[in-house]
């Protein structure tokens, strides 16, 4: 295996977020982890962003990494070797276990750490969005245990642009006899989603109580159509996506839906309420964590399935 370097620059909370909120496609091969950290509390300039490579980054590279950051431009930019290390478990080293309602994420480094009262997760740093670090991940399982504790019934959910697998994978759990589908436009994220449930124990497959995963563009899928429609939509990708598709997303949701909708910033949660209530959709719940909102919608039950 190629020995590991690592490339770290000083950067804004602003610019990580983006990095984690769009995972950049650098177009380098292997792809570098990338891994943000606030350095010093609360202050919004003070974040670093770490790039661990597998062998000696390239000029281009470099260069990739800095664009995404535009403040480090007067940074001199020099990776250093990390002899005989797993590259990936470094990145990890700052993933602390996260817990969220009934839930706790955590990588292999805390397998040790778990509560006894939770439904764990073990999901590691990857090529997919979603290790539940992020606030837009957090917030969305805060949200289903919310939903779930009010005692909503629900037999029918999907989770759009799933990334990691996690949110389909805790909504499962917690609707144990539901059909579940999750879908991402990113085959590398469903193959992830895969290993993932098979790392933590979630049944995959079409049937009740088990998860269907599968590529898809928005709803354009049979997966989607053929299964439509659902009575809970989870979607956590950025808010123009969210805005663009809103007609598709509250099309293959049944009257009463509950619609869970992340990745938007809160200054970009009024648009996007706005876009899915001239859907037949109002606001029931607005969870701000940090710079980022979750919004739980319902459709008004007086909306019936429109053909797409």
């Amino acid at each position: 295996m190629p020995a590991s370097w690592k490339l770290s620059l000083p950067c804004t909370r602003a610019e990580a977020e983006a990095i984690d909120a769009e995972m950049a496609d650098l177009g380098i091969d292997p792809p570098p982890v990338l891994m943000t950290t606030e350095e010093v509390e609360d202050d919004a300039e003070r974040w670093r962003l770490d790039a661990y490579f597998e062998g000696k980054p390239s000029a281009k590279a470099i260069a990739a990494v800095r664009a995404l950051i535009p403040s480090s431009a007067k940074v001199a930019a020099k990776p250093v070797l990390i002899p005989d290390a797993d590259w990936i478990a470094l990145s990890q080293a700052d993933l602390t276990p996260v817990r969220a309602g009934r839930f706790f994420v955590h990588t292999s480094a805390y397998a040790d750490a778990v509560p006894p009262d939770v439904r764990a997760y073990r999901i590691e740093a990857s090529r997919a969005f979603g290790t539940g670090h992020h606030e837009t991940t957090t917030g969305c399982l805060m949200m289903l245990d919310a939903i779930r504790r009010r005692g909503v019934r629900v037999d029918n959910l999907i989770d759009l642009g799933t990334g990691t697998g996690l949110l389909a994978f805790a909504a499962l759990h917690l609707w144990p006899r539901a059909f579940a589908a999750a879908t991402d436009i990113d085959p590398v994220s469903i193959e992830v989603s895969a290993e993932n449930a098979v790392i933590n124990g979630v049944p995959t497959g079409l049937a009740r109580g088990r998860l269907a995963l599968g590529v898809a563009n928005g709803v354009a899928s049979p997966l989607v159509l053929d299964r439509a429609p659902y009575d809970l939509v989870i979607a956590n990708i950025l808010a123009a996506p969210l805005i663009e598709m809103a007609g598709d997303f509250t099309a293959i949701a049944a009257p009463g839906a509950q619609i869970v909708l992340a990745g938007l910033l809160t200054r970009q949660a009024d648009a996007v309420a706005a876009a899915y209530r001239r859907q037949g959709c109002r606001v029931a719940e607005r969870l701000i964590l940090g710079d980022w909102t979750i919004l739980r919608l319902r459709k008004r039950p007086d909306f019936r399935l429109r053909g797409l």
